[in-house]
């Protein structure tokens, strides 16, 4: 059997979730002696390090010339698409939306649909993003679609009206590293509740905030650390400000995944606020390392996440302050957490997704 993946999120992206699913679902690809290429003629994806030359078809750019997106963007689509025609796979498993497909004649079309949040909250996106479009497009083109969760699925339905026989759920899954690295902790941090992810609208980082603050007993014992996003606007930290915060007490931190591993280590918890996720990899990331979970109950958390967190109404700042509360105040609370955390993630490893994902290719 041979899969080619097309080149649209190595071109979009040097990391991210997207690009990453792709590079571990290769290897798992890799592991099960299936043939895949990826056909990427000119990429900064650093995530594609991983893989072998033989499957990576293509050159690594640092960063592309400015102002040459489009032209580069251009000579992908040309030379991918030529590529795997030549290649002639069974499946083209498109990485992306896009107008026109990449699958030669003869070859069958597999799309991954994340989630829908463009379409659930069209505000916070770019006013003449065609994203939307192109989705419906690719996901009317495509012979199957995988939901990386049964929430997303069911939105899928009901936004899109999409067939049910033509869509499957195959949940994501937490990377070994995550559960045999070592780190060195830092005993000199004052106590932290840990936010990971970008911090805009749905992401509710504002009301999560807001929460915090509420709380005399989280204010005068914990600092907030959120990881990754880019630096506080001006208007977050006027929002500190006026929540009687601290200098400091509010801090934004990037790195790598190294460093990640030993914020997750030394975090007092992990909180996420979101009111939306199409699957939601940060709260599994954080059980890996040991790190209690205290979460929204919507969407696709209660599916991902189990028994093995602590839920609240993330429209409700009381609601978010007693559910971070009950965790950080209670030795036993945290104990439990940790304990149902690291049963919870055995339900989820790229293996499973792999075969999983090869049983789709398969069945087509």
């Amino acid at each position: 059997m041979r899969i080619a993946f097309d080149y649209q999120i190595f071109f979009l992206q040097s990391y991210g979730g997207i690009s990453r699913y792709f590079v571990l679902l290769a290897e798992q690809l890799i592991a099960k002696n299936i043939n895949i290429g990826i056909f990427a003629p000119f990429y900064k994806n650093h995530y594609l390090k991983r893989l072998t030359t033989n499957v990576v078809h293509g050159y690594a750019f640092s960063a592309y010339p400015q102002r040459s997106s489009f032209l580069m963007r251009q000579l992908n689509n040309m030379f991918s698409n030529n590529a795997i025609n030549n290649w002639n796979p069974q499946i083209v498993h498109e990485t992306y939306y896009s107008k026109k497909g990449s699958a030669p004649k003869g070859s069958l079309t597999v799309i991954t649909v994340y989630d829908m949040i463009q379409e659930l909250f069209a505000d916070s996106f770019y006013a003449h993003s065609n994203t939307t479009n192109l989705k419906k497009i690719a996901i009317e083109r495509a012979d199957h679609v995988i939901c990386i969760s049964e929430n997303t699925r069911q939105d899928l339905f009901r936004l899109f009206g999409t067939k049910e026989n033509k869509v499957s759920v195959v949940h994501l899954g937490v990377e070994n590293s995550l559960l045999d690295y070592q780190v060195k902790k830092n005993q000199q941090l004052r106590p932290y509740i840990l936010f990971v992810a970008a911090r805009g609208a749905y992401k509710n980082f504002d009301r999560f905030v807001q929460a915090f603050a509420s709380s005399k007993r989280l204010k005068n014992e914990f600092d907030i650390i959120a990881f990754g996003g880019g630096k506080f606007s001006f208007s977050e930290i006027a929002l500190f400000s006026k929540l009687g915060l601290k200098i400091d007490q509010v801090r934004q931190i990037s790195g790598d995944d190294t460093f990640l591993n030993q914020l997750y280590d030394q975090a007092t918890a992990f909180v996420y606020p979101s009111l939306y996720e199409g699957f939601g990899l940060p709260p599994l990331e954080a059980m890996a390392r040991n790190c209690p979970v205290i979460s929204s109950n919507t969407s696709s958390m209660p599916e991902v996440l189990g028994d093995a967190a602590e839920f609240f109404d993330p429209t409700k700042n009381d609601d978010i302050a007693t559910a971070i509360e009950r965790v950080v105040f209670s030795s036993s609370r945290t104990d439990q957490l940790i304990k149902l955390g690291q049963k919870r993630i055995k339900n989820f490893s790229w293996e499973h997704c792999g075969d999983q994902t090869i049983d789709i290719y398969r069945s087509l």
